[in-house]
């Protein structure tokens, strides 16, 4: 293949959730509405973590971390999605495709690991709630963090290396709403059965070496606290139900799309909304309402910067002022 043949694609037609005209105003409106929500959700949980002293954890300091890795999970396509909607055209250039499939991967690979480091930490509080502090120390937790957005690097980095030279001198029509990379992949003017292969084992690893480790935690734990008394037995369940929830719901769709090989491009659409959309936003409603001490800050956190009285005292100035 020629260099001439290496360039002929400059951009490539984004064919977006639905070629229905009358439902873009719709879904602009309803996916506006969401991705305001993930961000004042995301946001909000670590404003509070951060503005409490009580919540300086390292339970807390990884679900912090797991609310700004869930903004950015929203936020590498989200916002182009939504402008896509008032337009006709959509299109995306032949240099930011591969910038949409390095953050999705770096973004996705990061939220995998840190998902196993919470298994982790819920694994040494609730089997080793004497040594936690020690075992958890704030040096430890900064490393399972800078380690996730490493293996999520390394993991962006081989899934860009098989595609990077690829040729695209034909169609350019993704029926996405982004760069996912089987579906670019596809696009290529060469056989890239075996590319994808690489791709599906990569993906493959990270994510079939990352989820055995949280059934393993979560079986251990259960059987740690099974002889323990009714109101921790009560206690793990529920922490464990909120990171199993949001566990199945992230490796779900991430399985399906680049494991499973007979899922149909429908299928693929809903499942990228779910990961890129529905989870970030539900994250922070799983997690929020299990945690006594995120509520009670956050109502602390209502009280200091919207005092009772403070709203209708701003009105009263502003009618004060208009009638001047």
């Amino acid at each position: 293949m020629n260099e001439t043949n290496h360039f002929r694609v400059t951009e490539f037609v984004l064919l977006g959730l639905s070629n229905s005209q009358e439902l873009q105003p719709f879904l602009f409106l309803i996916f506006s509405l969401l991705y305001l929500a993930i961000l004042l959700g995301n946001f909000l949980n670590i404003l509070t973590v951060t503005s409490d002293s009580r919540l300086h954890t390292p339970m807390y300091f990884l679900l912090a971390n797991l609310s700004f890795i869930d903004i950015c999970v929203a936020s590498f396509a989200t916002p182009k999605m939504i402008a896509d909607f008032l337009v006709e055209h959509k299109t995306i250039s032949f240099h930011a495709c591969p910038a949409q499939i390095f953050f999705v991967h770096l973004f996705t690979g990061s939220e995998m690991v840190l998902l196993v480091s919470m298994a982790c930490d819920c694994y040494v509080a609730i089997c080793k709630p004497l040594h936690y502090m020690t075992i958890m120390s704030r040096c430890v937790c900064i490393i399972l963090v800078l380690i996730s957005w490493l293996v999520g690097f390394i993991h962006t980095m081989s899934q860009l290396a098989f595609t990077v030279n690829l040729p695209f001198c034909g169609p350019n029509q993704l029926d996405g709403f982004f760069c996912d990379l089987p579906l670019v992949t596809k696009l290529a003017c060469i056989d890239t059965y075996v590319v994808s292969l690489l791709i599906v084992a990569d993906s493959g690893f990270l994510s079939m070496s990352s989820f055995p480790l949280l059934v393993v935690s979560y079986t251990v734990i259960l059987i740690t606290v099974r002889n323990h008394s009714s109101a921790s037995m009560a206690k793990a369940c529920s922490t464990l139900t909120a990171h199993i929830t949001v566990v199945t719901l992230f490796f779900g769709p991430c399985v399906f799309i680049y494991v499973w090989p007979f899922s149909g491009y429908f299928v693929d659409k809903v499942l990228a909304v779910f990961y890129t959309i529905f989870t970030p936003i539900l994250n922070p409603v799983i997690y929020t309402p299990r945690n006594k001490e995120v509520k009670a800050a956050m109502s602390k956190l209502k009280s200091r910067y919207l005092k009772p009285g403070q709203v209708s005292s701003v009105i009263r100035n502003v009618l004060f002022l208009e009638k001047k």
